[in-house]
């Protein structure tokens, strides 16, 4: 087996499926063009229904929150021996575009999911529910530590490390709301399972 399947393999499992690199795509487009809206190069160029620019730099903020977020949850699924396939939830994302279509000023996004099979312990559960909101915060972190420590950035680069702090930040916060489907409901129980 060549080095780049052992990568791909972890205890067993596949860490993407060519499925699951079809949905990252498809989730890729429609981030950039849902923020696109509310994520510009330039904050003052007012608003269109499709900007390529603006589509490109929302997508290129916007994506690894979201995704890098699920996939916190399928690789710590994964690590404990769990089957975890990622899925984009095209209601989520309809309603996503309708909303930036109808230049909407507030934004509805429920963009993906990971389904989990198997029977996970509950401090498994605990772990695999916070692995998301955890990525965020590790991005909150590595954008604040690059706005600070980078000596030349342009504006561009300015806006998106800010944006990026906001939306991470806002995210990890967000998600570990212990109510209904939210990570924190399931970290709660997974917790509460443990006693």
């Amino acid at each position: 087996m060549n080095s780049f399947l052992k990568f791909l393999l972890l205890k067993g499992h596949m860490l993407l499926s060519l499925f699951e690199i079809g949905q990252f795509i498809i989730l890729t487009l429609a981030l950039g063009y849902i923020f696109s809206g509310f994520i510009k190069t330039d904050p003052y160029k007012p608003r269109k229904l499709f900007d390529w620019e603006d589509i490109k730099f929302a997508a290129i903020v916007s994506t690894p929150a979201v995704v890098l977020h699920e996939f916190g949850h399928k690789f710590v699924a994964l690590a404990f021996g769990l089957d975890a396939t990622f899925y984009v939830w095209g209601t989520g994302l309809i309603i996503g575009i309708i909303l930036k279509a109808i230049n909407s000023p507030f934004l509805f996004l429920a963009p993906a999911y990971v389904a989990i099979s198997g029977s996970a312990l509950p401090y498994q559960s605990a772990l695999i529910a916070f692995a998301g909101p955890f990525v965020n915060l590790l991005i909150y972190v590595v954008s604040i530590f690059v706005i600070k420590t980078k000596k030349k950035m342009s504006d561009k680069e300015l806006i998106g490390w800010t944006i990026s702090k906001r939306l991470n930040i806002f995210l990890f916060i967000f998600n570990l709301i212990p109510i209904g489907p939210l990570d924190g409901a399931q970290v709660l129980n997974g917790l509460m399972g443990m006693f």
